[in-house]
């Protein structure tokens, strides 16, 4: 592998925050358009705060192949959807603020590939859909260090806190 430096190497950080920021943005987007109803993929009568559930239509609808009936049977479940709703805030969050990486990596990536058992097999792949490419890109953000360019990554690593846990940076 080559080596990175100089202008490369500040490139390459920059890259990598943007796409960390953009990657933030996508999760924090789902949790407020599930919350709100926003009208992208949650009208307003299926918002989380009117009720709506935000698993009941992906769960229970779009779910296909080997896992669809433990799917259909969770769907609507009142604990499945605060945990999916809890990781998509956390997720988010903590990738547009650069923080707890190690955390929001593993857990946007078991999220992701959870949520790409949900339709398979792929409509387009035997395999391979963008929730696989996103669980990659997560994992790759938090080993790449991605969370100190254009985030909080080097203060939040040099709280008491985390560097008494280091699982938490």
């Amino acid at each position: 592998m080559r080596s990175t430096t100089g202008r490369t190497a500040t490139a390459t950080r920059y890259l990598l925050a943007g796409i960390r920021i953009a990657l933030g943005w996508v999760f924090l987007w789902a949790f407020l358009d599930k919350l709100f109803g926003l009208g992208r993929s949650t009208l307003a009568a299926n918002a989380w705060l009117d009720g709506g559930s935000p698993t009941a239509g992906f769960l229970g609808k779009a779910a296909t192949g080997p896992f669809a009936g433990f799917y259909h049977s969770i769907a609507g479940n009142l604990v499945v959807d605060v945990l999916f709703m809890t990781a998509l805030l956390g997720v988010g969050a903590a990738l547009l603020l650069g923080i707890g990486m190690r955390i929001a990596a593993a857990s946007g990536a078991l999220l992701t590939v959870l949520m790409w058992t949900v339709v398979l097999p792929p409509a387009t792949n035997p395999f391979m859909d963008d929730h696989l490419i996103y669980a990659a890109v997560l994992i790759l953000l938090a080993l790449l260090g991605a969370g100190n360019t254009w985030g909080l990554g080097r203060r939040w690593t040099a709280t008491p806190l985390v560097r008494r846990n280091t699982w938490l940076t």
